[in-house]
């Protein structure tokens, strides 16, 4: 046989009920699970509902915003994430540009640099 209790503020009146209910020959409802969401309501500042139903959707509701919060943060770390993979992108495409155009430059500079060469030793031949 279970008692029902109703008015529970802390886990350790759960725990004096549990006692009054195990010297009658029987045990609270759910003692286990709802002294853990006591324990927990306690170590987080949340205050009972004074029923084992409430703290129990009252838990659910933390979980719940807990899990959303998670979700959130993780989503934010993602694109946190992706922001630097773009930063790099541009600094590859900006560094290829410039290695394009150091390229462009040198090609440029070899050809006149030939040319002057060969009209050098042209003139050269031509005075000796």
């Amino acid at each position: 046989m279970s008692i029902k209790v109703d008015g529970i503020q802390s886990e350790e009146e759960l725990r004096k009920a549990q006692a009054a209910a195990q010297a009658q020959g029987s045990t609270i409802t759910n003692y286990g699970e709802w002294s853990q969401i006591l324990k927990d309501f306690a170590e987080n500042g949340i205050q009972s509902t004074g029923s084992f139903a409430g703290d129990k959707a009252k838990m659910q509701e933390v979980q719940k915003a807990v899990q959303e919060y998670v979700t959130e943060l993780q989503q934010q770390e993602k694109i946190q994430q992706n922001a630097p993979q773009n930063k790099e992108t541009e600094k590859v495409q900006e560094a290829s540009q410039t290695d394009k155009e150091q390229n462009m430059k040198a090609t440029v500079a070899n050809a006149t640099s030939s040319q002057i060469m060969a009209d050098y030793m042209k003139y050269y031949h031509l005075l000796m």
